[in-house]
């Protein structure tokens, strides 16, 4: 009964491992730690839906909000009107935004998504997904509060709302500090 038991608990985690690692294209080796709060924002230069190159790097002495985002992802979706609010109150030259889309297709899904729903904020292209995969992101939406000194100061997996009081309070603060 003994030996059964232990067969079974090999072949359920054989299973999992299997899994897991066949659900990814990456091999073991190749898997990041996940961005936390005080870690250096990893830098990186994307292109923006009008064709401009942006670079954390030269947003550095500002607040920057990265956002980790899909068209596919409801939760995204529900929170973009309060990042648009926030955008409107917010953005300018000691606070940007930068919505980064994870898609491959991005570059054909996002124009039909903004057409539908248009934003004024910054929307980025990873179709490589490098930028996702060096902050670690496999859940969306996830956004980080990027401070002026490059290190992360907030993490947040999951959808707010962005436009809250509580929230924009927080951001000025960042903002004065």
């Amino acid at each position: 009964m003994r030996n059964l038991a232990l067969v079974v608990i090999i072949v359920v985690v054989g299973a999992a491992v299997y899994l897991v690692s066949s659900s990814s294209s990456r091999s073991p080796g190749e898997w990041v730690k996940s961005v936390v709060v005080a870690d250096v924002a990893p830098d990186f230069q994307l292109e923006d839906t009008k064709g401009n190159k942006i670079s954390l790097s030269d947003l550095r002495g500002k607040v920057v909000m990265v956002n980790f985002w899909a068209t596919w992802c409801p939760p995204c979706i529900e929170e973009m009107p309060s990042m648009e609010r926030l955008h409107e109150v917010m953005g300018g030259d000691d606070f940007v935004m930068l919505a980064i889309n994870t898609e491959q297709n991005g570059r054909t899904v996002v124009p039909e998504f903004l057409q539908k729903t248009p934003y004024t904020f910054p929307i980025l292209y990873d179709d490589k997904g490098i930028v996702q995969k060096n902050y670690g992101v496999y859940k969306f939406p996830e956004s980080f509060i990027v401070g002026k000194d490059g290190k992360v100061v907030e993490k947040i997996v999951g959808p707010l709302d962005w436009s809250s009081p509580k929230t924009i309070n927080y951001l000025k603060d960042l903002v004065k500090g």
